[in-house]
């Protein structure tokens, strides 16, 4: 409401009848929640209770308060005044999560650890780069969001139906200058619900991003893994009935909120299609959607933030981990190998999963049973950890563009 009386006052301010002393009535006009709400009982219509509460206020000058205005002009007008102010608070801690994770990607660029695909050992990778690969997500997830709300944050005084009957164009752009906004350049008495939708699914996209990273923290917590882990404070209980419980319950929480912030997209599109020039269907979704999702998209960055900062990293069983295939991991160089010294392609690829499934089964180690083979290899070179890491580097810098 008080973003309703920002509007009000601005359009007042741009019309040529209301006296400097009435102008000065109008500003000092006010109102309360609970005022505005009595009225309403009685008009069953929010804006115009709100227009007679602060028309009241304001004594006669109170005559030019919503002057040639319909009720679009200021919800709309002042949805993007309340969307612009979410968007700061919501784009600094995008940032926030991006500085963190670039950070915590450098301290661990030479941190080993194994690279997983469906879900099973793959090869080595550094657990800075996959912190890398998060910022960079990260990073394009808070453009999206400045993008999206840059073009919902957008007003109309453009009147019933859009026609500027009782006002001009030039009147709009005036009050929406002295508010620091851009128009919608045609408008259907409200601002085009598409952009509105934009903004919904970018932040469904930001909480999928941030779901993504809770998921990998909440494999890598697993007891079988146990590579990394959320922090867990002094006195803080994992489970009411097992002491020894440590939980990612902050990870599953944001995996939660992104599922309420994908069903806030989908909404936001059933939004876009209005009857003729508008309805009221988008509204009641939108008193819901708008503030739910802008708040939880800042709560789950809060959350992320907390999680990345305190993530407890463990390189030595990051290290144990690696060793689990008995050398496994290295199957593809053993196979390339194999290859540049003439054999076929296929008859290289059955020697080598030969051996690797006998060193992963029986746990004897896949240099061993390659030298066994008696075959003409460098296996120094094929068993050189620092073959997966040689650009990382490379990789990390270029968060620098970050």
């Amino acid at each position: 409401m008080e973003a309703w009386r920002t509007v009000e006052v601005a359009a007042c301010e741009e019309l040529e009848g209301p006296s400097e002393g009435e102008l000065e009535a109008i500003r000092a006009a006010r109102f309360s929640v609970e005022a505005v709400h009595e009225r309403e009982a009685v008009t069953d219509h929010d804006v115009a209770a709100f227009v007679d509460v602060l028309a009241t206020s304001a004594g006669e000058a109170g005559r030019w308060i919503h002057f040639g205005l319909t009720s679009s002009d200021v919800l709309d007008t002042a949805l993007a005044l309340q969307l612009r102010a979410a968007s700061d608070q919501i784009l600094a801690g995008a940032g926030e999560l991006v500085a963190l994770l670039v950070r915590r990607a450098r301290e661990h660029a030479e941190t080993v650890c194994v690279g997983r695909t469906h879900g099973v050992h793959a090869e080595p990778t550094s657990f800075g780069l996959k912190l890398a690969g998060f910022a960079t997500e990260a990073a394009r997830n808070r453009t999206r969001l400045h993008g999206a709300f840059a073009q919902a944050s957008v007003g109309a005084i453009s009147g019933a139906v859009g026609t500027h009957a009782a006002h001009s164009p030039d009147f709009e752009a005036r009050v929406l200058a002295r508010l620091g906004l851009k128009g919608e350049p045609v408008s259907t008495q409200v601002v085009a619900r598409d952009r509105h939708a934009e903004l919904l699914s970018a932040i469904a996209l930001a909480g999928a991003g941030l779901e993504r990273l809770a998921t990998e923290i909440r494999h890598l917590q697993r007891t079988e893994v146990l590579e990394a882990a959320e922090p867990f404070r002094a006195g803080q209980k994992g489970s009411s009935a097992m002491p020894h419980k440590r939980n990612p319950i902050v990870s599953e929480r944001i995996c939660g909120i992104a599922r309420l912030l994908r069903s806030y997209a989908q909404a936001g599109l059933e939004d876009v299609a209005l009857w003729h020039e508008r309805d009221i269907s988008h509204s009641s979704v939108e008193r819901v959607a708008l503030p739910d999702a802008t708040i939880l998209l800042d709560y789950a960055q809060s959350l992320i933030v907390r999680v990345v900062d305190g993530l407890v990293v463990d390189p030595d069983r990051m290290r144990a981990n690696l060793e689990l295939t008995h050398g496994a991991l290295y199957s593809q160089r053993a196979l390339l190998a194999l290859v540049d010294t003439g054999l076929g392609r296929d008859e290289a690829y059955r020697i080598v999963q030969r051996l690797s499934q006998r060193a992963w089964d029986e746990g004897v180690e896949l240099r061993e049973l390659l030298g066994a083979e008696r075959l003409e290899l460098d296996l120094d070179a094929i068993f050189d950890e620092g073959a997966f890491l040689r650009h990382v580097p490379e990789l990390i810098a270029r968060l620098d563009r970050l």
